[in-house]
């Protein structure tokens, strides 16, 4: 089929001086602004939007108080030139802060009203980095297959009054179409593309859609089609070599460190991007931090020294059922403070300090192991240490071991109740040790791979059961 092009043009400026070297893409074709801040872009009918990729130290207009406007609708019906307005950054954008949240996937709109407190806890963090450049990242799934909550959530988080970038998650998908192609279209018209990109300091922000759509029902699959692909290759062509990156996405590109032998099921392809090797061997060359949602559950993988992924726990919990998620990850948002090229992350709990980093249960509270202390480190990784202590005194690291936490068996149970799929999934960040002194007060002592160190205190499960209870 013939494609027709058409071309546009515009400048991207600020204080009426034009910006050179901005990258302009319509999501396929990628150029760059002159000296002048100047570009012209050859477009297809399949192109919907012109958009930037925001240029380290500037700012762009935002809607709705967290909706940057770094994009543009095309409209071929008349002949116009497509500017963008930027501002100066106050802040030094070298050492910038953001928080990563994923699946509010608000189901009814009281859903929402629960969310808008939590941006109170929000609000507290945040105020800890004041004069500082701070964004937020969504990984989706703001519904839950409900488009008519958009603005109800936009409305929600509009007290945060900072940009907020997101990416589109299977359930907030137009499952109604008969294609891929067809399935974005609610979220492009209150959020705009679903693939594009910007830049903080040294860092290289890109933001991705590895929903596919298969055209049925509410089916999905985690891929990378090959129009994103094209476009991310060249998206990556103007950055200098070895660009730090921070990929955002909603499904995870894998669920474990090394590649498990392909299964042809309906789990195996909707909770993972099947084709990932493809996409990791393109960023080979940047170090990069994945953040991913999709799966209610904290879990953080190294796969080699330059990439990382972080899936995010969700923001609903268990389909706001219960306070924790299927791993017994309370429910929360990463904060990520970046100096210069060098991230440090977290996981802070809603409603809790930052200090709380874990839950830790006295004897009684495993099945299989009813002797031992356990403790759910949920943003643990290999780097971390985690020790055991009687009466203040260290007694030694801990066992690390796969699977149920314990409440979150519980709480499963109860919201089976509400939805029948729900299920507990076994995790890797659990702990154990069997204590010499059953009557001494058991601590546990973590040191995250930063050298942060955090002591908490065991309690019986039916403390932490009548805690998160809803």
């Amino acid at each position: 089929m013939t494609q027709h092009l058409h071309q546009i043009r515009g400048t991207v400026f600020c204080e009426n001086k034009g910006i050179c070297g901005v990258v302009v893409s319509d999501g396929k074709n990628c150029v760059q602004t002159d000296k002048q801040g100047n570009y012209s872009l050859n477009i297809d009918n399949e192109s919907r939007f012109v958009f930037i990729s925001t240029p380290s130290g500037y700012l762009t207009e935002i809607k709705e108080n967290t909706i940057p406007l770094f994009y543009k609708p095309i409209d071929r019906s008349a002949d116009k030139n497509y500017n963008f307005h930027l501002k100066k950054n106050p802040h030094d954008d070298l050492n910038h802060v953001f928080f990563a949240q994923a699946d509010v996937q608000a189901i009814r709109p009281e859903n929402l009203e629960t969310y808008h407190t939590f941006l109170n806890d929000y609000q507290e963090e945040l105020a800890s980095y004041r004069n500082t450049d701070i964004f937020g990242i969504d990984c989706g799934d703001i519904t839950g297959d409900n488009a008519q909550l958009f603005p109800p959530y936009i409305e929600a988080i509009k007290s945060l009054n900072i940009p907020v970038y997101r990416a589109i998650g299977n359930h907030d998908m137009d499952y109604n179409g008969r294609s891929f192609e067809t399935s974005q279209h609610s979220f492009e018209s209150f959020f705009g593309p679903t693939c594009y990109s910007f830049n903080k300091g040294k860092v290289h922000y890109i933001i991705l859609n590895n929903n596919f759509y298969i055209g049925r029902e509410f089916y999905y699959i985690g891929y990378i089609d090959e129009k994103t692909f094209q476009w991310l290759e060249k998206d990556l062509s103007f950055l200098e070599e070895g660009t730090p990156l921070v990929i955002v996405m909603h499904i995870p590109t894998r669920l474990t460190e090394k590649q498990q032998p392909f299964q042809f099921d309906y789990n195996t392809l909707a909770d993972q991007t099947v084709n990932a090797e493809a996409f990791h061997q393109l960023i080979k060359d940047h170090p990069t931090h994945i953040i991913s949602g999709h799966m209610h559950y904290n879990l953080n993988i190294c796969y080699n020294d330059k990439l990382m992924e972080h899936n995010t726990a969700a923001i609903c919990g268990t389909w706001w059922c219960s306070d924790i998620c299927l791993d017994g990850t309370p429910r929360g948002y990463g904060i990520y403070q970046v100096n210069g090229n060098q991230l440090i992350w977290k996981y802070k709990c809603i409603g809790k300090p930052d200090n709380y980093q874990a839950r830790v249960y006295l004897p009684g509270a495993s099945k299989e192991f009813p002797q031992a202390i356990i403790a759910n480190v949920w943003n643990w990784d290999k780097l971390w240490k985690v020790e055991w202590m009687e009466d203040g005194k260290l007694m030694g690291e801990m066992t690390q071991y796969t699977a149920y936490d314990p409440l979150a068996e519980k709480m499963c149970q109860e919201a089976v109740q509400t939805y029948s799929w729900i299920a507990p999934v076994k995790t890797n960040h659990l702990f154990k040790a069997i204590p010499q002194n059953p009557q001494a007060q058991i601590s546990v002592k973590i040191t995250d791979r930063f050298g942060h160190e955090y002591i908490q205190s065991a309690q019986d499960f039916s403390s932490f059961f009548l805690q998160y209870q809803k």
